[in-house]
Formats: structure tokens, C-alpha cells, sequence
């Protein structure tokens, strides 16, 4: 069920109610802020807070070194080289969010991002120099008209990133807990922030469902790439983050801009889960794209050819093999030789030829996959979503900054600014707190490095009254994939779309009634594969990390199809077959939606380009 209508101001900052079924907390630890994944975002804002003396604990959903910054394969954009501006960053930036970015926002972005990377070097970052030269190497990549993507190891800048943050958050002895699947925020009686819930896989000093109590806390939980059969994103990339904010009453907006990476390594039509990605900076470097017969087919259709915005690549391939009655197209460096794939693009190199392809003999199959989430958790330029204490920086974030269509590398660039933005704000008003809060002056120290175990306490009160939302069996989750990939994918129209809905709505129902009584009020819900049987005879899963996070791919996917179908135009990375062209005059509009009590969907539209403020003032 949805509701839509318009409007300026904030919306409510009321809690749902709405709670995973989870066992009580067993466990809790006390902090200023808890800071929940391990990425550039994640871990720049832990490092801030920290060093402002916040007592800061970092929750991961896997390992401290897992986060999905190590997957980033082209680089980190910033105006660092000769000739090169912010206001010409700012420019390209605007151009390929199609009309939504905010400026503001965007220009915090590209004026500050030149220094924020040279701090991340300070933090230790070591990036690739030019030839006999202490200087960064730059390179091109799609939408950009200067040569400012900094890289590292060739194609392995990401990986950097986090070799650097992690050893740094080692070297500050922050408080880690690994291996932990957040589950929901917890909240004051008035409707403040205050923890989270949180459930530790494995064993260890902390184990299973227990709780972090804190003022503050940062969402940095990365992507949501699994809700499509096929991405870029790891398998931990759930959509958690999302999810968890439309839980606590926080508004999520452009969850509809789907950024689909133009050239994934096409592996056959039945390849599901993470797909290895060829990076922009592989065209950056000179790769064309090519049919079978080894025509290019991106000259003339934008005047940067292959470096065109991702969201034109991506669709000129989609037409060009639909056109051919073909599933892919190739992509072209041979022309690079040996030597240069092996020392610019070595990780790249190995992938493809752990798949039987071999890019410096041959032409790289290539086609569109899920690879970055251009809208999420709604938040102003310190981070602050419309939750109060609920902060939101990274891919999970919609800070205005992407618009329709994010500009690639602007992504770790944009982590590590409003992740700094993030730990000034709720370091400044507070730091005489900080100082009196450990009056002993014991350094910072990992949770695992703790021998006794933690008392058990009982969260806070929620806002609103609870209901607990039944789960969906972790099988589910192929099923939701398989329907967002055909009804939400690179091509999307009405009707696919509203198949996609009523395929998911039937999800929700049958879980609803296969929970029985206390899931008649939950909004997604236990078992449904689509079998034949009385949903109300199947039994409803045991709480566990698959099913929760199920339940948060069709939460996630449920709010993705709704933003689509009323966006009625294309725009960006949002393909409608049956609305082809840009319509400014209706649809410069933002989606503003929440998640209510009575699980309604609510949806407004904003009456322009410009988004309301996150807090009121």
C-alpha cells in the first residue's frame, strides 16, 4: 500500500515501530557513536570521531577488510592536476546527474575533495606517481573532460584505501566488532537516536544479538547491488542500511537511479551473484567498445565516445544488442599490449583470465550490471538524516551529490568528504562531553581484545509502539532478485514494472499470512518461493542473518519498484521504454519516501529540484 503526495518541509522524524523479529539483546556495549561499516565512509567518520574524543565503536558485516571500498577498481576523483578546477569537476558532475544533483552539495564535494584526498595520503594511502615523478598519476574516465582520477596499483584503488584506513583504525586501537549484521536502530522516548541492535556471527567475546548504545550513529553501510540477479557489489551488499532507516522513520529519496555499469564481464545469460567488473579506466585508457564484427559503435553517439556518462554507455549497449539479437557486446583493448595490461591492469587482467578470456589476444565480452545506488538515506551536508542522531554517509547516503546518475569515482570521494562533514558535526557541539566522559583517559581498544563479557541491558524505549516484522526465508531472496533483474532492470516500462510490483506485493502478502497473528501488521514478511501451497501452512523462518537480510532486499526492492513506476519519464540511470524522453517540467522532482506505522509507503514529491532540509530548524 503507498500513499503520494507533495511537499517542502521535513518529513516525520517519528519512529515506525517496526522492528525485525530478532531474539532481545544479550549483550551492550556503551559508546558516543557507533559508526556501522567498514568502508572509505565508514572508517574516515570512525578516525574523526575518534581523534575528537568520541568513544567510537565500528561495526563490519564482515571482516574489518572487507568493506566494499576494496572493490574499487578505477580510482578517486578530485580536481589534482594541472589546469584542472573544482568548477570544472562541478560542471562534469552536474551534467551526468541529468538535472538532480544538488549544487550545493556538489560543490562542497569538488572544493573540498582535493584536500580530503591529501589527507587520506597523510593517513597513509600510497597512490600511483607518473613516471620518475613524485607526482599522482591522473587518468580519464566516463563524464569526466580532464584527466583527475587518482589510482592505485593499477586498478586496485579501492583495495588501497582500505589497506590504509584499516591499519590506521588498528594503529588508533578503535573498538571493532566484526562480522556483525546490524539489525535496527534503537531510540529514546523522544524519538532521538540511541544505538543499535546488532547480531555477531560466529563466536567470540560477543556473540549473537546484542546492542550499542550510543547518541549518535552512522550508517556507511554500503550498496544494495544484491537486489538484482547480477552486480558488481559483493554478496554482503543487502541493502541493510536502507532498510533499517525506513524502519526508524527516516526518509529515503532517488532509490529509483540505479546506476548499471556499462561494462561487467559477461559471463552467460545464467550468471547470477557478483560479477567481475572491467573499470571505466580501461576506456579511460584508450579501450573501445566494439560489436562482433569489431565495429565501435559509441563514435557519434555522445561527443566523448566511450567516456560518455555511464548511464548513455550503458543504454547504447543495451539498444546495440538488442538491435543485433545478442546479450553482450566486447570491449576492445588489445591495442594496449602485454606489458600494460599487466602493470595498469593487473587485477582486471587476472580476472578475465580466470574465465577462459585473455584481453591482450582478444576482445572482453562485456554488458550492463547492477554496480551503484545513486539515491538512499536522505541527509543534508553534515551527513544528518531526518532520524535526530541518525547520520548516513557513502553509498547508503543521498546527499544530493549523484542526482540521476552518479559521476564515476565520485563515490569514494564523496565517502570521505561528508565523512569528515559527518565527525566534525557531532564531534563540535560535544567536545567538553567527550573529555569528562572518560575522565580516566584509558586509550580506545578492541572489542575482541575485551576478556570479560558485557552486561546485558535492555535498549531503550522506541518511540512508537512495537511490531515485529516477520522474516523471509532466505531461499526468497533468488526470487526477489530474479523479479527486480526483469521488472527493474536497465529497461524498465509500465508494465514491467507494475509486474515487478505485484510479483513482490505477492511476496509480502504470502509472508504476512504465513506468520500468522504477530505478522499481520509487519510490511514484508516470512516464507514465499512461489510454490502452490497455503503460505498459511508454511512455517515462518528462524530469525538468522539470511533471513534478515531477505526481508531487507524486498523491503529495499519493494521502495525501488514504487519510485519507478511514478517516475514517468527517462532520466539518467532511470530507463522507462515507454517515456524515452527527459520531461523537466514534470518530473524535476525528488522522491521523498517513508515508511509508516500501519506499513504504508508514503511518497512525496518535492515541488522542485531542491530538497527541504533534513532538520528542522
Amino acid at each position: 500500500m503507498t500513499a503520494t503526495g507533495t511537499g517542502t518541509g521535513p518529513g516525520p522524524a517519528a519512529g515506525t515501530g517496526i522492528r525485525l523479529t530478532a531474539p532481545a539483546p544479550g549483550w551492550s556495549i556503551e559508546a558516543d557513536v557507533v559508526v556501522v561499516g567498514s568502508g572509505v565512509a565508514g572508517l574516515t567518520a570512525a578516525l574523526r570521531c575518534a581523534a575528537a574524543g568520541r568513544r567510537t565503536v565500528v561495526v563490519t558485516k564482515a571482516r574489518l577488510d572487507d568493506g566494499s571500498t576494496r572493490w574499487a577498481q578505477g580510482g578517486i576523483a578530485a580536481a589534482l592536476g594541472d589546469g584542472d578546477t573544482p568548477e570544472q569537476h562541478l560542471a562534469d558532475t552536474l551534467v551526468a546527474g541529468a538535472g538532480l544533483c544538488d549544487e550545493t552539495a556538489v560543490r562542497t564535494l569538488v572544493t573540498e575533495g582535493p584536500d580530503a584526498v591529501h589527507r587520506l595520503i597523510g593517513t597513509g594511502a600510497r597512490f600511483d606517481t607518473a613516471p620518475g615523478s613524485d607526482e599522482i598519476a591522473l587518468t580519464r574516465e566516463g563524464g569526466h573532460h580532464r584527466r583527475r582520477i587518482a589510482h592505485a596499483g593499477g586498478d586496485a584503488t579501492g583495495a588501497e584505501i582500505s589497506r590504509a584506513l584499516v591499519e590506521a583504525v588498528r594503529a588508533a586501537g578503535l573498538r571493532t566488532i566484526e562480522n556483525a549484521l546490524v539489525l535496527d536502530l534503537l531510540t529514546d522516548a523522544d524519538g532521538h537516536t540511541a544505538g543499535v541492535t546488532l547480531h555477531v556471527m560466529g563466536e567470540g567475546q560477543h556473540d549473537g544479538v546484542g546492542a550499542v548504545h550510543a547518541p549518535a550513529v552512522v550508517l556507511a553501510t554500503g550498496g544494495m547491488g544484491q537486489v538484482f540477479s547480477a552486480t558488481t557489489n559483493p554478496a554482503v551488499s543487502t541493502g541493510d542500511g536502507v532498510a533499517l532507516a525506513l524502519r526508524a522513520g527516516a526518509e529515503i529519496s532517488d532509490l529509483e537511479f540505479v546506476q548499471f555499469h556499462p561494462t561487467v564481464l559477461y559471463l552467460g545469460p545464467a550468471a547470477e551473484g557478483q560479477q567481475p567488473l572491467i573499470s571505466e579506466a580501461v576506456r579511460g585508457e584508450g579501450a573501445h567498445l566494439v560489436d562482433a564484427d569489431g565495429t565501435r559503435f559509441m563514435v557519434g553517439r555522445h561527443e566523448l565516445a566511450e567516456l560518455a556518462p555511464r548511464d548513455i554507455v550503458a543504454k547504447t549497449i543495451m539498444r546495440q544488442a538488442h538491435e543485433q539479437g545478442v546479450d553482450h557486446m566486447y570491449l576492445d583493448g588489445r591495442h594496449f599490449g602485454a606489458q600494460m595490461w599487466e602493470t595498469r591492469f593487473p587485477t582486471i587482467l587476472a580476472a578475465c583470465r580466470s574465465h577462459g578470456i585473455d584481453p591482450v589476444t582478444e576482445p572482453i565480452p562485456v554488458a550492463p550490471a547492477a554496480h551503484y545506488a545513486s539515491g538512499g538515506v536522505r541527509t543534508d551536508l553534515r551527513g544528518r538524516t531526518t532520524v535526530p542522531g541518525l547520520y548516513a554517509c557513502g553509498e547508503v547516503a543521498c546527499t544530493g551529490v549523484h542526482g540521476a546518475n552518479r559521476l564515476a569515482s565520485n563515490s569514494l570521494l564523496e565517502g570521505l568528504v561528508f565523512a569528515e562533514r559527518i565527525a566534525a558535526d557531532i564531534a563540535a557541539p560535544h567536545a567538553s562531553e567527550a573529555a569528562a566522559s572518560d575522565a580516566s583517559g584509558a586509550p580506545a581498544h578492541n572489542a575482541a581484545e575485551h576478556t570479560a563479557p558485557p552486561a546485558p541491558s535492555a535498549p531503550p524505549a522506541p518511540s512508537a509502539p512495537r511490531t515485529t516484522l516477520p522474516l523471509l526465508a532466505p531461499e526468497t531472496r533468488t526470487a526477489v532478485q530474479r523479479i527486480m533483474t526483469a521488472g527493474a532492470g536497465v529497461l524498465r516500462s509500465a508494465e514491467s514494472l507494475a509486474r515487478a510490483a505485484a510479483e513482490l506485493d505477492r511476496l509480502h502478502r504470502e509472508a504476512t499470512a504465513a506468520a500468522g497473528p504477530t505478522g499481520r501488521d509487519a510490511p514484508a514478511g516470512a516464507a514465499a518461493t512461489g510454490s502452490a501451497a497455503d503460505p498459511a501452512d508454511r512455517k515462518a523462518p528462524e530469525p538468522g542473518v539470511e533471513a534478515w537480510e531477505a526481508t531487507n532486499l524486498l523491503c529495499v526492492a519493494r521502495v525501488l519498484v514504487a519510485a519507478a513506476q511514478r517516475r514517468a519519464e527517462t532520466r539518467g540511470c532511470h530507463w522507462r521504454e515507454d517515456h524515452p524522453d527527459r520531461d523537466d517540467a514534470s518530473w524535476r522532482r525528488h522522491f521523498r519516501v517513508t515508511l509508516e506505522a500501519d506499513r504504508a509507503l508514503t511518497i512525496r514529491r518535492t515541488a522542485t529540484a531542491e530538497f527541504p532540509p533534513t532538520v528542522t530548524p
